[in-house]
């Protein structure tokens, strides 16, 4: 799918918490924001930076503990307003996408199709 970015993003988090299926990850809260972010929490996992994993990719073993599911990375893409974007997987209210070689996370409510 194709989208066009209609509004600015940046990305607040310069060392995005990446991880491989199988890691442990300590699930911490859940996103709560006025966005309507959901099924998004604050995870960690050794060796980084706590991150938000959309819950689709965590399998839970008790209240704050869990296992990742698939290979993740939290990494968000900086866009302008115009640029041209291929659109991949959808969850929780973001996109995975594509600009040039650079990937990562845009929000849905910033694109547009094309």
């Amino acid at each position: 799918m194709k989208f066009m970015v209609i509004e600015a993003h940046r990305s607040e988090y310069p060392a995005p918490i990446t991880f491989a299926k199988g890691a442990p990850l300590n699930i911490g809260e859940r996103y709560d924001g006025e966005e309507g972010w959901d099924n998004w929490y604050l995870c960690s996992t050794p060796g980084q930076q706590d991150g938000w994993v959309p819950g689709q990719v965590i399998e839970r073993l008790g209240d704050d503990q869990g296992i990742a599911l698939e290979d993740y990375c939290a990494r968000e893409l900086d866009v302008e307003v115009g640029d041209c974007l291929v659109g991949g997987r959808q969850l929780n209210g973001w996109v995975w996408c594509r600009k040039g070689s650079a990937s990562g996370w845009v929000p849905l409510r910033v694109l547009r199709d094309k």
